[in-house]
């Protein structure tokens, strides 16, 4: 009686919150979770310093002898998305190797993280004795969708930085603030989207830690080339509820298929 009694008051969302502790309390004291804030941070520092000082460099072909010259970045904001009007010097670059990087950045942590419990034996012992496939899920999805989106925030901050070094405009070309504030919220909400698909491919791969990666890079390529048309510079309230919603369905469908997954594979 006492024992039914007590398993009684372990609720999911009780189980879905121990193991939330569980894993971010794992994730605040991983290298790897401090390793790719800092270089998510440090990364737009160095790309646009870097650029902005070879601005109005020639390079020469040697075969055909054709001058080409180097055009750095104009505005800050080029690393976080394109500016209406006519295109700034450097943005072919800043078009691919800005903010959206971060999405596939993600996938790392996510691999590793979720790897390491199934070379280590932790997933199967935790599957034995204090939690549930589906717990499991959602506590690796949070959990990388809170790194993605503190990755995202660290490299505003460092494109920001970068572009108060580098002594560039940070005129929004008739965008507002609102706008700008409405870009970072939708792509953090775009994690939701990013990170189960991550999250599945892991589960999948289990201790192969490397097939994980490649599956999560390949997986994701087919919806990166949407980031920037989703979470635009000039991004509205439709397009944030429009993440949100994209969040929720992936979040909802992949957690479930992942955790099919979990329980019709061998956790070893």
């Amino acid at each position: 009686m006492e024992n039914t009694m007590r398993s009684a008051k372990v609720s999911f969302a009780g189980r879905i919150k121990s193991m939330l502790k569980v894993d971010f309390r794992r994730m605040f004291k991983s290298k790897l979770f401090y390793i790719l804030i800092a270089c998510a941070l440090v990364m737009p520092i160095l790309m646009t310093v870097m650029m902005a000082m070879m601005d109005g460099s020639v390079s020469v072909d040697p075969q055909t002898g054709a001058e080409t010259v180097m055009e750095g970045p104009e505005n800050t904001w080029q690393n976080i998305g394109t500016l209406p009007g006519e295109p700034l010097g450097g943005d072919e670059i800043f078009m691919m190797c800005n903010i959206n990087m971060m999405f596939m950045a993600v996938a790392v942590f996510v691999c590793l993280f979720i790897s390491e419990d199934f070379r280590s034996g932790y997933a199967k012992n935790l599957f034995t004795v204090r939690a549930g496939r589906g717990e499991y899920v959602v506590s690796k999805t949070l959990a990388g969708i809170f790194c993605g989106a503190l990755m995202l925030i660290a490299y505003f901050v460092g494109s920001v930085l970068g572009g108060a070094i580098a002594g560039l405009s940070f005129d929004l070309h008739g965008l507002s603030g609102l706008n700008l504030a409405l870009c970072m919220v939708a792509k953090i909400l775009l994690m939701a989207v990013f990170v189960p698909i991550f999250t599945l491919i892991s589960v999948a791969a289990k201790q192969r830690a490397w097939l994980g990666i490649c599956g999560s890079l390949g997986g994701g390529m087919l919806l990166f080339m949407m980031v920037s048309m989703i979470t635009p510079l000039g991004s509205t309230l439709m397009h944030v509820l429009l993440c949100a919603a994209g969040g929720a369905m992936f979040s909802f469908g992949l957690g479930a298929i992942s955790r099919v997954v979990l329980r019709k594979t061998s956790l070893v």
